[in-house]
């Protein structure tokens, strides 16, 4: 699709993969929240002329405005159609965040050759842009809720994330990579037991490459990450390199398993994402895993990747058997088609803010939320 008239010269730059609006116009200091807010939700684009943060304010008084409880008319209508099922409630909120997600998008910035913004009182944003999008030699136009993202995971990145079960050394995640916020994953994996003689071990998606620090840290020999996404290698060796752990962790790029010529481990580890729906943007492929293809691909090639008397540790949370997006006998049916057997679990609850947000839309199950490590073993004949 081209660009507006107005965006000639600019290129369109969005990591959601989102369409360029059709039509923009230019909007400044004096433009109306309402008028915005309803322009955005027509899908009219605003490129932005004036102060950034009068662009910056601009945007939470659409952010508020997107944010209004429904209608009085509008509750009226949901209370005669009855209480959605779980499936249909998640169904409908990711509708709803994506209509957000849409509307709010439509402030755009133009962005310069450099990464530099020509617009009054605009932060320095070289760096952080860099990290998420590499050198840029031409103008691009990007949506401000993208851009302050870009910005929020530089400051992350440059910040990190105190772990405790690293004794408190930080891990640095990039932009794109899933941040190790929910620490209730790598408390289990500190907190299961780990035989002796755990010679090798397999991080299958390492992402920031948190798990394979805690399994160095907990004396496995050595241990081989893999990831597929240039972005997670990046940053799982960046943050390895910075623990000292370079020479005992070894980041590969793989789609899961590691090139054969590496031998079978005696401890596979994964935490893939956890809900099995489609992605509406790259950043969301470490949580909406489509029809569970990469769970169902672990499983299914965990047992022959396993050494003699090798454990497998699935890291998953069961927020999808709340939803009504899978049952815990498919769990079980898929472990036994794979030809795996439970030796043990370990479960935790979540400590997130959502969690017990009752204004949540699926707060009901994110608080019956609880994650849980599995430990798999081959099934005997």
């Amino acid at each position: 699709m081209g660009l507006p008239s107005e965006l000639s010269g600019f290129r369109w730059r969005s990591e959601s993969h989102a369409a360029p609006p059709r039509r923009v116009v230019t909007a400044d200091d004096r433009t109306k929240a309402d008028d915005a807010y309803r322009m955005a939700c027509e899908g009219t684009g605003l490129l932005w002329r004036g102060d950034f943060q009068n662009a910056r304010q601009l945007l939470n008084a659409m952010r508020r405005r997107a944010d209004r409880p429904p209608k009085r008319a509008q509750r009226r209508r949901a209370k005669a159609a009855g209480d959605p099922l779980p499936a249909q409630q998640f169904h409908l909120h990711r509708l709803a965040q994506g209509q957000r997600a849409r509307t709010l998008g439509m402030l755009l910035i133009p962005v310069e050759p450099g990464h530099v913004i020509p617009l009054r009182r605009a932060p320095d944003v070289r760096q952080a842009c860099v990290e998420a999008y590499g050198e840029a030699d031409e103008p691009y136009v990007v949506s401000l809720r993208e851009l302050l993202g870009v910005i929020g995971a530089h400051e992350w990145r440059v910040k990190g994330v105190e772990i405790p079960a690293l004794g408190g050394d930080r891990i640095h995640p990039h932009y794109g990579v899933f941040s190790p916020v929910r620490g209730e994953y790598i408390d289990l994996v500190a907190q299961a037991p780990v035989a002796t003689g755990r010679a090798l071990a397999y991080d299958i998606g390492t992402g920031t490459g948190v798990l394979s620090a805690v399994l160095a840290k907990r004396g496995v020999e050595r241990i081989v990450a893999t990831d597929h996404d240039p972005r997670a290698l990046a940053c799982a060796r960046e943050n390895l390199s910075r623990l000292g752990l370079s020479d005992q962790v070894q980041v590969v790029e793989a789609d899961l398993w590691p090139p054969p010529r590496d031998p079978p481990a005696s401890l596979v580890v994964c935490n893939p994402p956890w809900i099995p729906a489609r992605p509406s943007s790259p950043l969301e492929h470490s949580v909406y895993d489509p029809d569970g293809r990469m769970l169902r691909a672990f499983l299914d090639g965990l047992a022959r990747h396993l050494a003699p008397d090798g454990e497998g540790w699935l890291i998953l949370s069961d927020l999808a058997e709340h939803l009504g997006l899978r049952t815990r006998s498919d769990l079980l049916a898929r472990f036994e088609a794979a030809g795996l057997e439970v030796a043990g679990r370990l479960d935790a609850k979540p400590r997130h803010p959502r969690a017990s947000d009752t204004t949540d839309r699926l707060h009901a199950a994110r608080a019956a939320e609880v994650t849980s490590l599995w430990r798999l073993i081959p099934s005997t004949p």
